[in-house]
């Protein structure tokens, strides 16, 4: 199965692409690639959003995912932040959905718990166990990319997960 996970964001949007490996005798999670959208401040909000979507719908059609992983909304203090990222996250969603892909979302403590066991983890740790899940050589940069490789892992385990226990009943 191969994972594309999105971390949104208003200035850095964090993108990666995960494969799970079923050749072996252990199944493993294989990194194909990780990146982010920086979003320049001095374009407006519109052009900003018409370059996540652009840079996402081109990344998606480069890797051919079967499903798309974001994390879902979270609550902020500050309502016009959370409103904004949620216009990111809405052309995030778009640009999975015109590319008729499902779109698995999951809450910011549950892609920490999956990825690094728990739900209140620093960026740093979230960083350091999805090198050492990916068996990458170094931390990936920046955080909002290893970000989305976390979610894309989460969406990985609790796949695993739901098939495990399918095959139990």
């Amino acid at each position: 199965m191969r994972v594309f996970g999105i971390d949104c964001g208003t200035e850095i949007t964090g993108f990666g692409v995960v494969d799970s490996d079923d050749s072996g005798p252990l199944t493993r999670i294989v990194c194909k690639t990780s990146g982010a959208i920086r979003l320049a401040k001095s374009k407006s909000l519109p052009e900003r959003l018409a370059e996540v979507y652009c840079s996402l719908s081109a990344e998606l059609e480069r890797w051919q995912p079967e499903v798309v992983a974001i994390e879902e909304v979270f609550y902020s203090v500050n309502a016009k932040s959370a409103l904004k990222l949620g216009q990111v996250r809405g052309v995030a969603l778009l640009a999975a959905a015109q590319r008729r892909l499902p779109v698995a979302e999951y809450a910011p403590l549950s892609i920490k718990s999956s990825v690094v066991g728990y739900g209140l983890a620093k960026k740093e740790q979230v960083q350091f166990m999805v090198a050492r899940l990916l068996d990458l050589p170094e931390l990936p940069q920046p955080a909002d990319a290893a970000d989305a490789l976390a979610i894309a892992i989460c969406h990985l385990h609790t796949a695993q997960t739901l098939a495990f226990q399918e095959g139990r009943r």
